[in-house]
Formats: structure tokens, C-alpha cells, sequence
């Protein structure tokens, strides 16, 4: 980021304050964000009711937030694009529907992972009962 000089940096638990306002924006007002966050917590409600293990944590951890952070990218990048102009113009159909390509890529790979995790851990719940 290019400052200006003379200009002070501001300190690092404003910078924090941003990005959580960040967060907090997408969720209230994006509503695949919402269904990002309902889709985590039930990742989150099956992993302890599974006993997923440290790896499988890590795996969805990591998935979640990659969707979720693209899905910001994406809301970021639809609210440049609406500033810009409010006219149909192909290319700001193009950057709005390849970052929402980015984050259908990520949701369809991380259901397809999230399947390979729990089929066999609800299988053994069935097989054990």
C-alpha cells in the first residue's frame, strides 16, 4: 500500500477492527455468507458429534475458511464493480461472475471433501448400532 508522507500508519488493532467490521458486514448483509456460516456450523456440530480427528479438523478448518474468504472476495469485488458503474458492461459481468465461480469451485471441492470426512464416519456410527 502506497502511503502518503508524513501520513502514520494506523496501529495494528485498528487494522483488526476493520476486518472484523469486514466480516460482520458480509455476514448481515450476504446471504450465501449466511448460508456459508449455518454450512460451518454444522460442520462443526458433526466433527464433535463424529470425533473427527486433529488431520480431519484441520481439513475442514481450512476448507470453511477458504470459502468464506472467497465469498468476501467475491462481495468485496461486487461492491468495487457496482462503484464503478451501474451499466451492464461485459467486462464487470465477467470479474463478477469469475469470483463467483472462485468460491462455487471452493464450495463444491470442500462438500465433495466434507463427504470423503463423515460418509465413513456415519457409516460406522450405522454399522456399530
Amino acid at each position: 500500500m502506497i502511503r502518503m508522507p508524513g501520513k502514520k500508519k494506523n496501529p495494528l488493532w485498528r487494522s483488526f477492527g476493520y476486518a472484523f467490521a469486514g466480516i460482520w458486514t458480509g455476514i448481515r448483509k450476504e446471504r450465501n455468507m449466511k448460508i456459508h456460516c449455518t454450512a460451518l456450523l454444522m460442520v462443526v456440530i458433526a466433527g464433535i458429534a463424529f470425533r473427527i480427528t486433529v488431520s480431519e479438523w484441520c481439513i475442514c478448518i481450512v476448507l470453511c475458511a477458504l470459502v468464506m474468504s472467497l465469498e468476501l472476495v467475491n462481495t468485496a469485488l461486487e461492491a468495487v464493480v457496482d462503484l464503478v458503474t451501474e451499466e451492464k458492461k461485459p467486462l464487470a459481468k465477467i470479474a463478477k461472475d469469475t469470483a463467483a465461480g472462485a468460491v462455487l469451485i471452493a464450495a463444491i471441492a470442500s462438500v465433495i471433501i466434507g463427504l470423503l470426512i463423515f460418509v465413513p464416519h456415519i457409516a460406522g456410527w450405522f454399522i456399530q448400532s
